[in-house]
């Protein structure tokens, strides 16, 4: 049984029927919590999605942090104003500009 809910859902197609879905619900949960997403469908036609929940992130500790960086290097703040100025200058939206 227990091998039946993490092969199975391999053999679902990408959209389950809304009558599918009450009916083998368990089966295709499994399947949403190893990675899989299902267009529901009523009548032939779309109607939701289900995908699995993007998983949490860690806690990272402050040492932890620091550690991940310490061998980075100092930061030159003005090259970096303007690397950033360059990758939005097409994108930020001046609403005084219209």
């Amino acid at each position: 049984m227990a091998r039946c809910a993490t092969v199975c859902y391999m053999s679902f197609p990408s959209e389950v029927s809304q009558r599918d879905l009450r009916l083998r619900s368990r089966e295709i949960m499994d399947a949403v919590e190893h990675g899989a997403s299902f267009t529901v469908t009523r009548d032939g036609h779309g109607i939701g999605e289900l995908v699995p929940l993007r998983r949490s992130s860690r806690f990272v500790s402050r040492d932890e942090f620091l550690a991940l960086g310490a061998g980075l290097g100092p930061i030159d703040t003005s090259t970096m104003r303007d690397d950033l100025d360059l990758a939005l200058k097409n994108t930020a939206d001046d609403p005084y500009e219209r």
